[in-house]
């Protein structure tokens, strides 16, 4: 079951490498031109690695997961235990959630040496949802004010990034002074991972919490389109010609990065959608 899941996955990435509306997306964004990678086939001939092809997965990747289907046959859920199949067992695990709807499949996941079990699920409505409130709101994003709403009202950005920027920057200098791959390597490489992983945790559990308050006072929410990736380009140019005001232009992109306004907006399209609300991006 779990080698006809990886199959689904692998159409799913060969759909999107052929849908053309993709590769529009990925022009719009501009990025520097790299050379061409070529990998060899069994026969000896070459093929050119092309952006969006799907790419074998290699151990470096640090992506531990598999999802198993068909869960009513192989597994269920008994209280806060979990049955997985091939001689596993039951296995403790804590809800964030109360699970809801039919479980389809059940996702196992490693994250900064720790796992994460999530079961994607299904159930029929017997009507569409209608959203409790009739407002409407603008919001326009920004860096020292998050988000100012066109009533007046604005929110404090979090900046969990600048705010471990130093810690960081120790573990990374303290990293470069170990031989690479090494276990003492490994150990610190953890330490990085899982600082990186509580920034992501805090910028994630801050977006959740506005957005799932702005999306259940308003039916309508309005929001401004802004190209990230355009605005955090890096400005040092090339050898030919040299950027200017390249310290202050990163700095800039940091603090750009570091509000999640591209994950926002995403928040607040499918929580409306939960809601029976309406957002627009303009």
């Amino acid at each position: 079951m779990s080698l006809q899941q990886k199959v689904r996955d692998l159409a799913s990435a060969w759909s999107r490498f052929f849908d053309p509306k993709v590769h529009a997306r990925l022009k719009e964004n501009k990025k520097k031109f790299r050379k061409p990678k070529f990998f060899k086939l069994s026969d000896g001939t070459e093929i050119q690695l092309r952006q969006l092809m799907p790419r074998f997965k290699r151990k470096s990747d640090g992506c531990d997961s598999i999802r198993l289907v068909q869960f009513d046959k192989y597994c269920r859920v008994e209280g806060n235990r979990v049955k997985l199949p091939n001689g596993v067992g039951f296995v403790k695990f804590k809800k964030s959630q109360d699970i809801i709807g039919t479980i389809k499949n059940v996702t196992i996941s490693k994250k900064s040496g720790h796992w994460y079990v999530s079961f994607g699920t299904e159930r029929a409505l017997s009507e569409n949802p209608t959203h409790p409130s009739k407002s409407a709101i603008g919001i326009d994003l920004g860096i020292t004010k998050l988000i100012t709403t066109s009533d007046g009202q604005y929110i404090k950005p979090k900046n969990s990034f600048k705010a471990n920027q130093i810690k960081l920057a120790k573990l990374q200098r303290q990293l470069s002074k170990k031989v690479k791959f090494s276990e003492n390597w490994k150990r610190q490489n953890r330490k990085i991972q899982k600082l990186h992983n509580h920034i992501a945790n805090i910028r994630h559990d801050y977006l959740h919490k506005i957005t799932t308050a702005i999306s259940k006072n308003h039916a309508m929410i309005a929001c401004e389109d802004l190209k990230v990736a355009n605005m955090s380009r890096s400005a040092s140019g090339t050898m030919e010609k040299k950027g200017r005001h390249v310290k202050a232009k990163s700095a800039l992109n940091k603090s750009i990065l570091d509000q999640g306004w591209g994950m926002m907006v995403n928040m607040f399209e499918y929580k409306q959608q939960w809601q029976g609300g309406l957002q627009t991006v303009k």
